[in-house]
């Protein structure tokens, strides 16, 4: 049940991986090691499904230093930012995150991501790992005759993520800092286990938690602290399996797969992120786009009948194609199958049925509102 998780176990294609500073901890763990968009990362520990429940009802632990961070600095950072990004960065405060999309000149979809102000003139970047190059290059690009700085700084930065009812009271145990005063979507420069660090109360799995960004060489440390502290509290390393089914039961979209260059952020369930107040790039697409009416929206199914939809299934009305599938898989908190996919806009409403072509036999589904599930914390 690894949707969107290649299974390439072959030593050939190993030896070619990029690796994570805490690479040869999972493999102390016995975790089985699989190649993720040219990274040798950790699928699973012991079991996807015990994982993904570990997280809803105690905690999970998970390595994401495959992802990219770009710092912007400057006077002209802030200006910058108001051009590359859809989401006006205006209005933040210093410690705030938010999400935002870096689109094309056509619209399309560059990368999802996290920006981090820490003031006008800084900014943290936190992007996706296959697009990180193509990011920064962008960016700077486009920075050119500004008075910003563009660094990628993805090489140097273990990211961390603890999430899960019991995430607070674990990491708590290692540092000063009252937890309590980050709020969701804000972070801090703090101290964990004696380690300087940026903590954000943020996360992809839907939970409460946090998002730990620490210099290479305190990775295992970290890791190990958090491990020990976190045992009896019920926290398990968990890999990029469980971390995938928790993302689709809350309704987030993977790059490469839900959102890409070929779909916009108003077809998808992005369109929150658009600040039509301010100019940035594609905004005219987008605009253009509106006004002439949608053609494919982006929309979540529940099986009903028995099956599994997966990556590029058909979706049918009455036996037309009418749209495609880009993640599926089984819900292990709602013990049924689930999925997300594009279908042309005039059948997008809630409770219209749909048929998912499974390997030529059609298999009935439904459209549903996302997310599908709500965490207990926000119930």
């Amino acid at each position: 049940m690894t949707t969107g998780i290649p299974n390439d176990d072959s030593v050939a294609s190993k030896a070619m991986l990029k690796t994570t500073s805490l690479c040869e901890a999972h493999k102390k763990l016995g975790a089985r090691m699989v190649d993720f968009g040219g990274w040798e990362m950790p699928v699973l520990y012991t079991n996807q499904v015990e994982e993904h429940h570990a997280v809803r009802e105690a905690a999970g632990l998970f390595d994401v230093s495959h992802m990219g961070e770009i710092e912007v600095k400057g006077p002209d950072a802030e200006s910058l930012l108001q051009k590359v990004v859809t989401k006006d960065v205006e209005p933040m405060e210093d410690g705030q995150v938010i999400l935002a999309v870096l689109c094309q000149e056509d619209g399309g979809i560059l990368d999802d991501l996290t920006v981090y102000k820490f003031n006008t003139e800084h900014y943290l970047l936190v992007v996706n790992a296959g697009t990180a190059q193509g990011d920064y290059e962008w960016i700077q690009k486009h920075g050119e005759g500004m008075d910003a700085e563009v660094v990628n700084t993805s090489e140097d930065v273990t990211k961390i993520d603890i999430q899960g009812p019991n995430a607070q009271g674990i990491l708590q145990e290692l540092t000063e800092t009252n937890l309590d005063e980050i709020q969701r979507y804000y972070f801090a420069e703090i101290q964990v286990d004696g380690i300087d660090m940026i903590v954000s109360r943020s996360g992809y799995t839907g939970e409460d938690g946090f998002e730990l960004y620490l210099p290479n060489q305190h990775a295992e440390q970290v890791w190990d602290a958090l491990l020990e502290k976190g045992g009896p509290k019920g926290l398990v390393p968990c890999g990029l399996g469980s971390r995938d089914t928790l993302r689709t039961e809350c309704g987030m979209m993977l790059y490469g797969h839900d959102i890409d260059c070929e779909h916009t952020p108003i077809e998808a369930v992005y369109g929150w992120t658009v600040s039509w107040e301010k100019d940035f790039i594609g905004k005219e697409a987008l605009r253009e786009q509106k006004e002439e009416g949608l053609k494919r929206k982006l929309v979540g199914f529940e099986m009903i009948d028995r099956g599994i939809a997966r990556e590029h299934y058909p979706i049918l009305i009455n036996g037309e194609i009418v749209g495609e599938v880009t993640s599926g898989t089984p819900s292990p908190s709602l013990k049924t199958n689930i999925g997300m996919g594009y279908i042309r806009y005039d059948f997008r409403k809630s409770g219209t049925e749909i048929d998912i072509d499974i390997r030529g036999r059609p298999t009935r589904a439904k459209i549903v509102k996302l997310p599908f599930y709500t965490p207990a914390y926000k119930r």
